[in-house]
């Protein structure tokens, strides 16, 4: 439902851009560092929501990239410890296995 509403929000933002650069059609100056030139305000809306879009999703793939490289790390940690614990665990299983027949045994030397 999430993805949803972001699409449909997406694709309004997307008309809203598309009708604001529509009605704006005259040309402007754009500064470059190395000169101006005379473009469209279409093509500089346009360009600019284009170019914003590209950024933010350069952003979050890359953001997602790092989550789930570390995702990944902190499964192989769990891993190992849940494999120590079961470790640790089967030992205090044998420990208490073991304990009775240590109990038996004292008592047998404490009776004789």
């Amino acid at each position: 439902m999430k993805f949803q509403w972001s699409l449909l929000f997406g694709l309004l933002f997307a008309v809203i851009i598309a009708l604001f650069a529509v009605y704006n059609v005259d040309s402007v100056p754009v500064n470059y560092v190395f000169g101006t030139a005379e473009w469209p305000l279409i093509l500089v809306i346009l360009g600019s929501a284009l170019l914003g879009a590209l950024l933010s999703g350069t952003v979050a793939i890359y953001r997602s990239f790092v989550l789930s490289r570390k995702v990944k790390h902190l499964e192989k940690e769990l891993e190992k410890k849940e494999a120590s614990i079961n470790a640790l665990q089967n030992e205090i299983i044998v420990h208490q296995e073991q304990l009775p027949k240590v109990t038996e045994i004292k008592e047998e030397n404490t009776t004789n």
